[in-house]
Parts: C-alpha cells; sequence; structure tokens
C-alpha cells in the first residue's frame, strides 16, 4: 500500500477581501483594506498542505470548464497536487469577507451540485480509493454521495465536519464512516462532549481545533490530548483548520503517535497562517499585483 492520499471534495476560486469590520446589515458603504483572488476549498486546503509535505495527494473534485476552473486546475497542479475533476456545470466560486482577527462571512457565488450516480466513474473512484493509503471525504454533496463506495473501498476514511454541533443531519453519514473525525470549536462551548458525542459511531479518535488556543483530541479509549497553538503573526486564516489536518495525517502515516501528529498539525497550521493563501506554496503562483490573481 502506497501512502498516497486522496482527498474528495470542494476546491474553488475565491475573492478574498479584508475589512476593518465585518459589515453591518444596512446599506452603506465600505472600504476594503486589500482584495486578492486565490484558490479556496477545505479540500484544496488540505491537498496543498500534504502536497507541501511531500505526501503524494490526488484531489477529485468537482470543476467546469470556465476560467475558474482552469485557475483552480493550473494552480493546483502547479503547486505539486494530482487534480481528478470532475465535470460540473459550474466551478465554485466564493466572495470571503474577512477581518484582521479572523471574522469570516463566506458568499457563495457558484456551487456545483453533486453528480449523477455513475456505475463507471463511481468503479474509477472506488479503483482510486482502494490504492490510498486514507480516503479523505470532505464535507460535500458529492463526497456525500460517494459515502458507500468509500466504505467500500475499504481504506480508513477521515472527515472535516468543520462547524459540527452535535446535531446536523447533514453530518451524520459522515460521522458513521470515519475513523477519525474532525470538528472546530465554533458551535461548541464544550469540546470534550462534542467529541465524546463523535466518537459514538466508531471512529479511533476525535479532534477539535480552538483556533488560538490550539486543540483537543479524545481517543475512542477516552484518552484526552492537548496541543498548543504556535504563536505566529497572522497574514490570513483560511484554510489553517486545513492545514491542522493535513499536518495530523501526513504525521500519521509516517507513524507518529496522536500527541506527536497533534504537535504536526500545529506546525503545519502555523505555516499556513503566515500567508494569504491556502498555503506559502501559493504566493509565488498568484500575484498580487495582477487583478485576476495570476
Amino acid at each position: 500500500m502506497s501512502g498516497r492520499v486522496l482527498v474528495v471534495g470542494p476546491a474553488s476560486w475565491n475573492r478574498i477581501v479584508l475589512l476593518d469590520r465585518l459589515p453591518e446589515p444596512v446599506p452603506h458603504t465600505v472600504v476594503a483594506r486589500h482584495a486578492w483572488h486565490t484558490v479556496g476549498g477545505t479540500s484544496a486546503g488540505k491537498s496543498l498542505s500534504l502536497a507541501g509535505a511531500g505526501r503524494e495527494v490526488v484531489l477529485s473534485t468537482q470543476l467546469a470548464d470556465d476560467p475558474a476552473g482552469e485557475l483552480v486546475r493550473s494552480v493546483l497542479t502547479a503547486a505539486g497536487v494530482q487534480v481528478r475533476a470532475e465535470p460540473a456545470d459550474v466551478t465554485e466560486q466564493h466572495l470571503n469577507l474577512m477581518t484582521p482577527a479572523g471574522e469570516r462571512v463566506s458568499i457563495y457565488l457558484a456551487h456545483p451540485p453533486a453528480g449523477p450516480d455513475d456505475e463507471e466513474h463511481d468503479r474509477a473512484v472506488r479503483e482510486l480509493m482502494a490504492g490510498s493509503a486514507v480516503v479523505v471525504l470532505d464535507l460535500g454533496a458529492e463526497p456525500r454521495r460517494l459515502l458507500p463506495t468509500a466504505r467500500a473501498a475499504g481504506r480508513p476514511i477521515w472527515t472535516d465536519l468543520h462547524d459540527h454541533d452535535g446535531r446536523a443531519d447533514f453530518h451524520q453519514p459522515f460521522l458513521e464512516a470515519a475513523d477519525a473525525v474532525f470538528v472546530n470549536g465554533d458551535a461548541t462551548s464544550d469540546p470534550l462532549d462534542l467529541l465524546a458525542r463523535c466518537l459514538r459511531h466508531g471512529a479511533a479518535f476525535a479532534v477539535c481545533t480552538l483556533g488560538a488556543e490550539g486543540a483537543i483530541a479524545v481517543e475512542r479509549s477516552g484518552r484526552v490530548h492537548r496541543v498548543a497553538a504556535v504563536p505566529v503573526e497572522v497574514v490570513d486564516t483560511n484554510g489553517a483548520g486545513d492545514a491542522f489536518f493535513a499536518g495530523v495525517l501526513d504525521a500519521h502515516l509516517a507513524g507518529a503517535e496522536l500527541p506527536e501528529a497533534l504537535a504536526a498539525g500545529a506546525r503545519s497550521a502555523a505555516r499556513v497562517l503566515g500567508s494569504r493563501h491556502l498555503h506559502p506554496a501559493l504566493d509565488e503562483l498568484l500575484s498580487p499585483a495582477d487583478p485576476g490573481g495570476r
């Protein structure tokens, strides 16, 4: 078995707008501090950090034959990610309003639906899954559709439920399939309780990221681990959670125990926090002088 990771989920072309504060919900004019285009999407973020760590990674994502799709494909490929593009009517695009404190409002400008059931396509995906060390299924309609295919492939499944509150029905199939579960603390005041609920379906461990407070993890045995965030001058918070996930996964595949893997995740997140893109590799690929982002 190779150490390849297959990541299934969204990649997008984003416009990032940095504001002093998030706008009030009333008509008014706001002057941005900065604005730029970049690759977005939780699966793109994980793939970039895995590739940056030297891990072979394949990203299976929906991309249309449009300018945004070509930008996403070309930038990710140049950064070392093997892109397996599934046809879509439109490439996902976001407008992210950000503040220096890391607050964010994401506006989906375009979002592809799940693809249709296709026996030949699903067989090819299952073969790719079966040849991977780990399959990452991120939140999205297409990864959710492919959950039975992933389970049939028989490889460990890792998933990232983001701001899961322990109750969302859409997240339930991911919890039931996953061997490792990641969430963030945005929707809970009791991370330990949330992690305990995430483990009820059989995952080996669950992790809750807590921003500047680091992260906490609980193993199926009940053992608790904590890791502090690595101090860093924050440029942009987009992708930090995905980088943390990727750092933990890469270290896990290298044989690290969970505490060591969590520390690797914290270091990976710190590298991304110092870049205005999902990974520092894009700093050289995307020019700030070009309004199109290239």
